[in-house]
């Protein structure tokens, strides 16, 4: 076994990257039904830094409960130190990814060790390294159970209606805005998977990375307004939402859904005029649909970009990085 204490990033307050601290802790104790992971790599998603910052743009109501200090991180790709008594499935050995955790936010995974519930994982796909491993699980996730298969009935904290993928195939069109980032460049990958049709977009310096994962079509939104250029689509996933995210229900026809990952503010009485539906969810940790997503990502259907790497110590720049935006699929820490 390792030593007693380890090395992980944590935060002591609220505010910018600058509060990521580097500090030796204990490594966790197991508990039931969880493995200890070495990690090797960690997916940096928008949840670090809505921690990081102290959840400021949820409203109070629906923050999730935590306390200062805490490990970020809830996406990591590792190999399996020590395995809880009451765990089948897994080895010492294993090299595994995951989703640890979410939508709490007890994942702690900017660190050397983590205690991980076993359920939450599944194998690394054998074809792609720890670093592109570590990139799939959150964004990846977020992808299949908009798109492909939500896996489970909890509510949505945004919503009354229960979220309900629309079934893609080759007569189905999808605008997916935002495509070139992390959830957006997998909603691309997995809706040609099935065969949809998909117009991508995303700024002009993406244009050819999109095209190579498969888009049919790119709009550069700093140039022109896809609500002008597009309309009757089945389906738009807005990776963007927000304030704006309404102006693209013109693109759909009568009948089709949007997709808003990060609420949006839609009003109903005009979705209704519109004769269209807007739903959402909040992805969850799920190994088994991980286990999925896994086969495409080593057969290389799927692959995962990476933005850029940093190494742990370096979380603040990885967050200054995330700041800038534009990012081309995904930003991930090493573990030396």
């Amino acid at each position: 076994m390792p030593t007693h204490t380890m090395r992980a990033v944590r935060l002591h307050e609220h505010g910018g990257p600058e509060v990521l601290r580097y500090d030796e802790v204990p490594i966790p104790e197991l508990g039931p039904g969880e493995v200890l992971v070495r990690v090797h790599a960690v997916g940096v998603n928008p949840p670090d830094w809505y921690l990081r910052d102290g959840m400021s743009n949820l409203p109070p109501e629906v923050r999730p409960k935590f306390s200062l200090p805490v490990i970020p991180g809830t996406d990591l790709s590792g190999v399996v130190e020590a395995v809880a008594a009451d765990v089948d499935g897994f080895c010492v050995g294993d090299e595994v990814f995951g989703l640890l955790r979410f939508p709490s936010f007890d994942g702690s995974t900017y660190a050397e060790y983590v205690a991980a519930p076993a359920s939450d994982l599944a194998l690394k796909p054998a074809g792609i390294d720890h670093v592109h491993a570590a990139g799939a699980p959150m964004a990846g996730l977020t992808a299949w159970q908009f798109l492909i298969d939500l896996g489970h009935d909890h509510p949505s904290p945004f919503q009354a209606a229960q979220h309900r993928p629309v079934p893609l195939d080759a007569n189905v069109t999808v605008l997916i805005n935002g495509a070139a980032g992390g959830v957006g460049h997998f909603a691309l990958q997995l809706a040609k998977w099935k065969g949809a049709r998909v117009i991508a977009v995303a700024s002009g310096a993406h244009e050819s990375f999109l095209s190579e994962l498969g888009a049919d079509e790119f709009i550069d939104y700093t140039k022109s307004r896809p609500e002008e250029l597009v309309h009757d689509v089945d389906l738009v996933l807005d990776a963007v939402g927000g304030p704006d995210s309404k102006r693209l229900l013109r693109t759909l026809k009568r009948g089709g859904s949007q997709f808003p990952v990060f609420f949006g503010e839609f009003d109903e009485e005009e979705n209704a005029k519109l004769g269209v539906t807007v739903t959402g969810t909040q992805v969850r940790s799920n190994g088994a649909q991980l286990a999925e997503l896994g086969r495409l990502l080593d057969a290389g259907t799927v692959r995962v970009a990476i933005d850029s790497t940093f190494a742990i110590e370096d979380a603040r720049a990885a967050h200054e990085r995330a700041a800038r935006g534009h990012i081309q699929g995904k930003i991930v820490l090493t573990v030396a």
